[in-house]
Parts: C-alpha cells; sequence; structure tokens
C-alpha cells in the first residue's frame, strides 16, 4: 500500500508543479530530478512567466497557463495529445495543495548555495471510501517564487532542481512544433488514474 500511496502522490505532486508557474519570480532553465520506487527520471525544465516545458527522453510537456491547456508532445510519432486546464488544477506555488490540512515553516536551510524555506505539508484525499493522508516538505526558494525541491517524508519520492539558469527562454520552446498531428487521446490526472483502477487493485 505504501508503494502505491507513493507512486500515486508522486505523479499528483509532478503535475502540481507543471501547473504552479503563474506566479514565478524568474525565467530559468535547469534540470528537474524525479525520484520514485519505479526509479530516477532526469529531466530538463524551462519557465517563462505563466509557460513551462519539461523534457524526457521521449516526450515533452508544455503547460501553458495563459491559454489553459497542457500539450503532451511525442517527438518519436510527430503527435501530441491536448488537456485542458480547469481552475481547480491552477495555483501558484504557495497555494495550498489539493487536500491540504497543514502547513509548517521548520525553517531556514540553503540549498546548492541558495537559501531556501523548509516546509512541512500534510494532505488528506479522499480516495473511494477511504482517505489516503500523506506529508511531505518543500523547499522554497524566495528569490526563485518556486519550491526546489520536494520530497515525501516516507522518502518515497523527490522532485528536485538543479543547475538553475536565471534568464529569457525561447518563445518557441512553449509551442506544439509545426507539422505534429494531434492524437484524439486524452492525458488524465492523477486522481482521474485512481478512479479508474479496479477496485481490488488499489491497495486500501
Amino acid at each position: 500500500m505504501k508503494n502505491r500511496i507513493g507512486t500515486i502522490t508522486g505523479l499528483t505532486v509532478l503535475f502540481v508543479l507543471l501547473s504552479t508557474t503563474t506566479a514565478l519570480a524568474a525565467d530559468f532553465s535547469g534540470d528537474m530530478i524525479q525520484t520514485t520506487q519505479m526509479g530516477v527520471k532526469n529531466l530538463k525544465i524551462f519557465v517563462s512567466g505563466d509557460k513551462s516545458r519539461v523534457e524526457s527522453e521521449d516526450s515533452i510537456i508544455i503547460t501553458r497557463i495563459d491559454k489553459k491547456v497542457m500539450w503532451i508532445v511525442m517527438p518519436q510519432q510527430r503527435m501530441y495529445m491536448e488537456q485542458s486546464l480547469s481552475s481547480e488544477h491552477l495555483m501558484t506555488p504557495m497555494d495550498k495543495y489539493p487536500g491540504e490540512i497543514e502547513r509548517t515553516l521548520i525553517g531556514r536551510e540553503v540549498i546548492d548555495g541558495r537559501a531556501v524555506d523548509k516546509y512541512r505539508i500534510v494532505t488528506a484525499v479522499a480516495m473511494g471510501a477511504t482517505e489516503m493522508k500523506s506529508t511531505m516538505y518543500q523547499w522554497f526558494a524566495p528569490d526563485l517564487g518556486f519550491p526546489v525541491k520536494m520530497a515525501a517524508e516516507d522518502g518515497s519520492w523527490t522532485v528536485e532542481y538543479k543547475n538553475i539558469r536565471l534568464g529569457g527562454q525561447a518563445a518557441s520552446l512553449f509551442e506544439v512544433p509545426a507539422g505534429y498531428q494531434k492524437s484524439s487521446g486524452q492525458m488524465m490526472y492523477p486522481d482521474e488514474l485512481m478512479e479508474e483502477m479496479p477496485e481490488d487493485t488499489r491497495d486500501y
């Protein structure tokens, strides 16, 4: 059950990170390192105002808060999927997370030479008839207006930014490449993925 909770929570956090670009204090690029029980993913991230782009080995996720849309781009297939973003999925970096019931400032630390504020955050989310509680830590960088690291208290996942480079980003990074075909498939949110799972596989 812990592994299942960690995986779903990690997916939720990654989605939240990709959606919290509306109040960033700076444009930047850098490396995003995501660690779960499934392994380590090394991603590239580019942020410009209310736009973000995250690159993995086989796909690109472009989030456009201004258009309230997210694109999943698949370069090998020269295709992309489109997902609309409703107001419930949009939040600024210091807004409460879905189901957040507690947020405590632990203190100030230094990560990669940058002063950050460390928070302990507790969430409680209903999954069917069961309430799933989880606790995570967030290291928020005031100069960026963005958390540079997040981690589950039980160590089941972490998301961390490295090699952050401040500066403007090319507008073309935040557009679907010309000539790509739109797929009829649609991305699912983490909570929707959980609802689609058969009852006997949810590990409640």
